[in-house]
């Protein structure tokens, strides 16, 4: 059987891992102003968004994600002839409509790829599972790759499906947002009560940092920190304790929001990095999405990794 997987622009791995196992992404179409960049991992159109310097005016961007006959075209138009099986893993549904449209589609596909194989003259059953991540942005990476490694492994897909579920519901995501002014403007753009007016003077005033966690889809504050580069030694000690407690999937995903040698640099990166040679686990480092950086403003870092439950210390 031929399984292939399909991700929204928004999960954020490396290049080189998406077309080293064919992983096909689905776009987002981002509005800034007049400018329209089209998201969907793309190295150059990432460069193209930070080197046009819209700063404080992305907060009112316009994200377009796949609309559910986009998604329907994507899949009867290629996907159904080149797999047999399909895992699509999306964003959280709580902070985005991707899976939504993901599942409305799927009726339709699964109504209509028998006649679309039988014209390409390809017998047998068409297979799609649509798997809610349950987080954002590197986050979505350990479920990603878990799903990628099973696939390479032949496994069964209902053994892929509830692998899948089981970490995505263990996985942790962490957001460092450099600006908290930026995240305010967004969220209000959104109508998201999330982040308020006094908590973005004080933090500002104070150069405090908020650490935020996203968990089975909610998300929230867990930390604090005075400075960003106080904020990523405490979030990168963090991970390094995870990693030597042991991973569910031995993968740490982390993006930056702008040039990757600025993450190099931060505090405890390095013994991050060294953590992870010394443990066996794969370190993935990607440049933030275009739709993350929108959302949460550069120069942010989120960082993800799938563990047994625990107890959070900042």
């Amino acid at each position: 059987m031929r399984m292939g997987l399909a991700v929204d622009a928004s999960c954020d791995l490396p290049q080189a891992f998406l077309q080293q196992h064919n992983i096909v992404v689905m776009p987002i179409a981002v509005k800034v102003d007049d400018e329209t960049f089209l998201d969907e991992r793309n190295p150059a159109e990432i460069q193209r968004f930070l080197d046009r310097q819209l700063g404080s005016r992305s907060h009112s961007a316009e994200t377009e994600p796949c609309s559910v006959r986009q998604i329907e075209n994507l899949f009867l138009e290629r996907l159904v002839l080149e797999q047999d099986c399909v895992f699509c893993l999306t964003i959280t549904a709580t902070r985005s409509p991707i899976y939504d449209h993901v599942n409305r589609a799927s009726f339709a596909i699964l109504k209509s790829y028998r006649e679309v194989r039988k014209q390409a003259g390809m017998p047998g059953p068409f297979m799609m599972r649509v798997i809610d991540t349950r987080n954002l942005f590197a986050a979505e990476g350990p479920a990603t790759i878990e799903a990628a490694r099973m696939i390479d492994a032949d496994e069964p897909p209902a053994a892929i499906r509830e692998r899948l579920l089981h970490v995505a519901n263990n996985t942790y995501g962490y957001m460092l947002p450099r600006d908290l002014y930026y995240l305010r403007a967004r969220a209000k753009k959104k109508n998201d009560r999330s982040v308020g007016l006094v908590s973005a003077m004080l933090g500002s005033a104070l150069d405090i940092k908020p650490i935020l966690q996203c968990h089975r889809g909610e998300t929230g504050p867990v930390g604090k920190a005075r400075g960003f580069e106080q904020g990523a030694q405490m979030l990168f000690d963090h991970a390094i304790q995870r990693v030597r407690a042991g991973l569910l999937v031995p993968a740490m995903c982390v993006s930056y929001g702008g040039d990757l040698a600025v993450l190099a640099q931060l505090p405890g990166y390095a013994e991050l990095r060294a953590a992870c040679a010394e443990t066996g686990v794969m370190l993935t480092e990607a440049p933030m999405s275009i739709t993350g950086m929108v959302n949460v403003g550069e120069g942010a870092v989120t960082l993800g990794f799938a563990a047994e439950e625990h107890e959070v210390r900042f």
